[in-house]
């Protein structure tokens, strides 16, 4: 009896089946990873009134596999000024934390697996989302390795762009959690999906899931916040100058990355591989091995709405997105901890659900007095800007700083004729040669 009970915590299972579930968990991901390649060139596709793959196996399903098999094949090419042995092992930091992020999400409920009593997860501990949120970040360093040890100008630009994204990001992303902390009194995977047993959260946090489906996007570089990899502005980024099985590592990284946030999601609001109502009506729905099914079900919902963003909405400014997660995803963070820790509390204390409901409309209505009146202070101190005498655009030197940069709308470039994209000033260009008539110059 007492083994019978051991087998039933995450990572007490015997040696041969926790190597069989963690076999079981990578190929899941390989498989997800090839289904979401052809999912998403399907649905992009649809959307841009384009067919996508549908030759290779019954409705393209294998054209994934083949892409892989072409990638393999293909010539292995390291730059002449690369830092080979950097080079080489970037693509293999970025993918092995990808994979060892997936030890502690439940699958499911308790099993029988040749006639042994385990429960569909590798392993859990009491700070299991930690240890997530832990081994990601790892993955950053693949990245930016990729982008310095390539020897070249656009990865490199691409692995600092990705690290400040992935910095800014993963700050919103973990205080999304608190509230989730609080409200489950646990960091366990585990014990958070048994904490959704009668109502998910998603309805209690709200704000936490909106900030954490935007600090995901991001933390993946995945359109529209792809900035690392902007081929308009850095071909491919941070893997410009990979080819082979080092651009597949790359590729697959962020693939399962994909699936592993929308894993989390699922976990920490959506009730994890609980079944949704009414099919949690159904006696049989959160037992056995069926409740893996409305886990992958979940999971490929999130994977939907990243193929929908990258198809509908265009790429942002990168001064943007970097305002958008420092000025407004981590203050809403921040504040809405506080709330959630003040309710929670309240209602240790007692306080009916009245008292909470005024408490929460004062604090909010108390909030944005504040942000209001700090606005028009602002404004009121902000002052005019200068013009000239005769009402007409102040002078502008694009290179006072040493740095080329385009004038504002309200200025104008001080010195005519001159260009400001490049790394020297230089006569605009006229097209015509030496002779009157026009004909190019020798």
């Amino acid at each position: 009896m007492t083994d019978l009970l051991a087998s039933t915590v995450p990572g007490t299972d015997p040696l041969w089946l926790i190597v069989l579930k963690a076999v079981g968990v990578f190929v899941i991901l390989v498989l997800l990873t090839l289904f979401n390649i052809w999912a998403e060139r399907r649905v992009v596709g649809r959307m841009q009134n384009r067919i996508g793959p549908n030759r290779v196996g019954p409705f393209g399903l294998l054209q994934s596999l083949m892409d892989g098999i072409k990638l393999a094949l293909k010539e292995d090419i390291i730059p002449t000024a690369a830092d080979k042995a950097v080079f080489i092992i970037a693509p293999v930091v970025a993918v092995v934390p990808a994979f060892l992020t997936w030890a502690v999400i439940p699958f499911g409920p308790q099993v029988s697996i040749f006639g042994h009593q385990t429960t569909l997860q590798l392993t859990d501990f009491p700070v299991a989302v930690l240890y997530i949120v832990a081994v990601a970040s790892i993955g950053i360093y693949g990245i930016v390795l990729a982008g310095w040890s390539s020897g070249s100008t656009y990865p490199l630009l691409g692995g600092l762009r990705s690290t400040a994204q992935m910095i800014s990001y993963e700050i919103a992303m973990g205080l999304s959690f608190v509230a989730v902390f609080l409200k489950a009194s646990s960091m366990s995977t585990s014990q958070i999906v048994n904490a959704q047993t009668h109502q998910w959260f998603i309805y209690v946090l709200l704000p936490s899931f909106g900030v954490y489906v935007i600090a995901m996007v991001g933390e993946t570089n995945r359109a529209p916040f792809d900035l690392a990899e902007a081929e308009g502005e850095l071909v491919g980024g941070f893997h410009t100058e990979y080819s082979s099985l080092k651009f597949a590592l790359f590729f697959l990284a962020e693939y399962i990355n994909l699936v592993t946030v929308s894993a989390l999601a699922t976990t920490l609001f959506l009730g994890g591989w609980r079944a949704p109502y009414p099919l949690s009506l159904w006696s049989g729905a959160n037992t056995g091995w069926v409740p893996m099914i409305w886990f992958l079900a979940k999971v490929l919902v999130f994977v939907f709405v990243f193929i929908w963003l990258r198809g509908t909405l265009p790429r942002m400014r990168y001064d943007q997105f970097m305002a958008l997660g420092w000025k407004w995803l981590i203050p809403i963070s921040l504040a809405w901890i506080v709330v959630v820790a003040a309710l929670q509390t309240a209602r240790q204390r007692g306080w009916s659900t009245a008292s909470l409901v005024v408490a929460v409309v004062v604090v909010v209505v108390v909030a944005v007095a504040v942000y209001a009146l700090g606005s028009l202070a602002t404004r009121w101190g902000a002052e005019p800007e200068e013009e000239d005498a005769e009402g007409e655009a102040s002078d502008f030197d694009a290179f006072a700083g040493g740095y080329p940069v385009p004038p504002m709308p309200h200025q104008r470039d001080a010195v005519p004729g001159t260009t400001t994209v490049g790394a020297l000033a230089a006569p605009a260009p006229t097209g015509m040669g030496d002779d009157d008539e026009g004909a190019p110059g020798v």
